[in-house]
């Protein structure tokens, strides 16, 4: 038992110690924020047009 109990330890320091990682890549960037219409304020996906008929969407 004791030595089960040791283990989960070890593996959640492990665990925790890979959380803390930050990937290479990003240099701390963010999502970007979806696209709404400023017509309807729908949330787009993708480019074109929206639903409603208005022109570009605002990013």
């Amino acid at each position: 038992m004791i030595k089960f109990v040791t283990f989960f330890l070890i593996g959640m320091l492990v665990l925790g110690m890979f959380g803390r990682l930050k990937v290479p890549g990003t240099r701390g960037r963010k999502l970007s924020k979806p696209g709404k219409c400023p017509r309807c304020g729908r949330y787009s996906i993708g480019p074109g047009k929206c639903e409603c008929g208005s022109g570009r969407r605002k990013g």
